[in-house]
């Protein structure tokens, strides 16, 4: 080659991320085709806010501008600054979250930052006079100052729309109009609430920048989060994912295959997670290091980070785990949904199966013979919005502690939906936990969980809320599933099974044996079949069939003795429902001390067409202590395992550039993995 030739070579494409794209291949006529469905759908199902909409949006944002200039002007003047630093005296409002990255839909949230000067402070000036301001205003309703969450935020609806703002006092005296806040000078010497406030609007910048399309992005991400949402996975304080651990997902994917469309990124998405080796953690980017002085995430240096089990880095410094709320258990339900994605995504390739298919909605009161649920009362409905944000908030915990003091054996589903039972006249709120056994556990005939003191424990954190008022009161239930209350049905009452749920279970019950999650069988009990009502409750036999039996609930006064085979009184269902209804005092030393379920009866009919994923999942995660050969094979394996389960029909619909792809199954692209635990 002349050197003429090699100065006219056109330049490599660019690389995004940390490892080469897997796929440069852009779409065939069949990919486009499914793209137009997709984006049909999306629209039809409501997802992309109206023009009249969005000006409102713009609107409400100005006003706020406006009363966050005239709030630090007022502060200004007040604490005896001259004429001219009152006249600069400025703060700006910076949006991030979904609205940011153009994905927000009807209804949707603003994420707000407001950035004010050094003598303006968080704890006085924004949560005491400026929510003194709001509370004045008669465009605002129902504000709620959270000053103990991780990031600070005031919450409010503004004109009917609803505002998430947080606040950060950067090391400046004027906050002048062209500050560019993903400069990192920002976060010199501010406090670390400040920190992650700022980071919120440098993360979501971030994002735009190191996506190949922000066009295809945005759609693709659009569409993965009306699917969490649809499948019950889409909630960052209840362990799940929240909007921004789902777009640095979504980005990650878009780097993978620059070149692909939203229909491809979609189907991608599901194939590259379901194969993901959790805690290998998910980057945009290579972690920066500064001399501020934050800490960012290295397990290698730092003790907590090693305990994440699904790391999802930021892109800006400090770079930190987005998605740190996640649990063993919470984990396992959404590898459960990445794998119901992936079957459908194979099918709707295959030209078996529509894109609604992908979105029916997750059947949780259908998908476990127990749960707990967590009734919250308060004496009105201002005070139960307060209550109710800080038990949710804490929800979390409960999982945790649960897994903690079963070794992990009893398994969570902590489903991120509040259900209001409108008959009742007191302020009310419930939401509900799916229990059931871990899969491959062998089970030991009359084992039993005994998780009373992971109640008592979680009941004395909701006690510390240091806003309690009268009336705030929460109660912690079992209940089974002939016992779910028909309020959470969307008809008012509950529904006949799911066809795919029944079949497998009525295949797992044939004759008069039953498989149970361990894989022992076990002679079917006559007296299996439920014959309780709502209004009563018994203790099941541990041969019983496909279920937790139903924990023994009693007040601490007649609790004596300990292990499993205390059998305090129960309370009356019933009794319960009276004392909510009539407003009494449903005090927690009345309510659920006792929660003890045994080991060999939990329905493993969980997760619908997926069932029996959650096994491999739990093999991935226990094994990520593995050094890294020990990685490399497994993800062989599952090399292999997808080249044999994918086969090409007549149409040619799974033209998928096998070779291509290969490199996602190698442990070098698909894991941006710097770090090995």
């Amino acid at each position: 080659m002349s050197s003429s030739e090699r100065m006219s070579s056109p330049p490599p494409p660019k690389q995004y991320g940390v490892t080469k794209p897997i796929s440069m291949a852009g779409p065939t006529e069949a990919d486009i085709q499914r793209n137009r469905e997709l984006e049909k759908f999306l629209v039809e199902a409501g997802l992309y806010e109206s023009k009249e909409e969005d000006e409102k949006r713009e609107q409400v944002l100005g006003r706020i501008r406006q009363i966050a200039k005239d709030w630090v002007k007022q502060l200004t003047r007040l604490r005896g600054y001259s004429d001219q630093m009152v006249e600069d005296a400025n703060a700006l409002i910076f949006t991030f979250g979904s609205y940011r990255l153009g994905v927000h839909g009807p209804g949707a949230d603003i994420d707000a930052l407001c950035v004010g000067p050094s003598y303006v402070s968080r704890e006085e000036d924004f949560f005491f006079i400026l929510h003194n301001i709001l509370a004045e205003m008669e465009e605002v309703t129902e504000l709620q100052p959270v000053l103990d969450a991780h990031v600070p935020v005031m919450k409010f609806k503004f004109d009917g729309l609803s505002i998430d703002l947080l606040y950060a006092s950067i090391s400046r005296l004027v906050v002048r109009e062209d500050l560019d806040i993903s400069d990192m000078s920002v976060l010199y010497d501010v406090d670390e609430p400040a920190g992650r406030s700022l980071n919120g609007c440098r993360v979501a910048d971030q994002i735009l920048k190191l996506v190949p399309n922000v066009e295809h992005f945005c759609t693709t991400l659009r569409c993965l989060k009306f699917w969490a949402k649809r499948r019950g996975v889409y909630s960052n304080v209840t362990g799940f994912l929240g909007g921004v651990n789902w777009a640095l997902l979504v980005a990650r994917v878009c780097q993978l295959y620059p070149n692909a469309v939203p229909s491809m990124l979609v189907s991608r998405f599901f194939r590259v997670y379901t194969m993901w080796r959790w805690p290998n953690p998910v980057m945009l980017c290579t972690i920066e290091e500064a001399e501020l002085g934050f800490s960012v995430w290295d397990p290698r240096k730092n003790r907590r980070d090693k305990t994440h089990h699904m790391p999802i880095i930021t892109p800006a410094y400090p770079c930190m785990n987005s998605s740190y709320n996640v649990s063993t258990s919470t984990l396992r339900v959404m590898v459960d949904q990445f794998q119901y994605g992936n079957t459908i995504c194979e099918e709707v390739e295959l030209n078996k199966a529509q894109w609604s298919a992908l979105f029916e909605p997750y059947l949780f009161f259908e998908s476990y013979r127990n749960y707990l649920q967590v009734d919250i009362v308060a004496a009105n409905a201002d005070d139960l919005l307060a209550w109710k944000g800080w038990v949710e908030s804490r929800l979390r915990q409960l999982t945790l502690m649960i897994e903690r003091d079963t070794y992990g054996k009893l398994q969570c589903h902590p489903y991120p939906h509040e259900y209001v039972d409108t008959s009742k006249p007191c302020a009310h709120c419930a939401f509900f936990m799916g229990l059931q056994r871990k899969p491959g556990e062998v089970v030991q005939e009359g084992q039993q969980f005994d998780i009373r003191g992971s109640v008592e424990e979680f009941k004395l954190s909701i006690n510390m809320y240091m806003f309690w008022k009268p009336g705030m009161e929460i109660c912690v239930s079992h209940i089974r599933r002939k016992q779910i209350p028909p309020y959470v049905f969307p008809e008012g009452y509950k529904r006949t099974r799911h066809p795919r749920l029944a079949s497998q279970q009525r295949s797992s019950e044939n004759g008069n044996e039953y498989q149970t999650g361990s894989g022992l069988k076990r002679k079917k009990d006559p007296e299996s079949v439920d014959q309780d009502g709502p209004e009563k409750r018994q203790s099941i036999s541990p041969q019983k069939q496909d279920s937790l039996s139903p924990e023994h609930l009693a007040p601490s006064s007649v609790r004596s003795g300990t292990g499993s085979n205390v059998e305090p009184v129960i309370p009356d269902k019933r009794v319960l429902n009276q004392e909510i209804a009539e407003g009494g005092d449903v005090s927690n030393s009345s309510v659920i001390t006792s929660v003890t379920s045994e080991v060999g009866s939990c329905e493993d009919v969980g997760n619908e067409s997926v069932a029996g994923s959650s096994e491999g999942n739990n093999g991935s995660v226990e094994g990520s202590n593995n050094p890294v050969s020990s990685q490399s094979d497994c993800c062989d394996a599952d090399s292999q395992s997808l080249l044999e389960n994918r086969h090409l029909d007549g149409n040619g619909a799974f033209q998928d550039r096998v070779h291509e792809e290969l490199e996602v199954l190698n442990l070098s692209s698909l894991t941006d993995s710097i770090f090995w635990f």
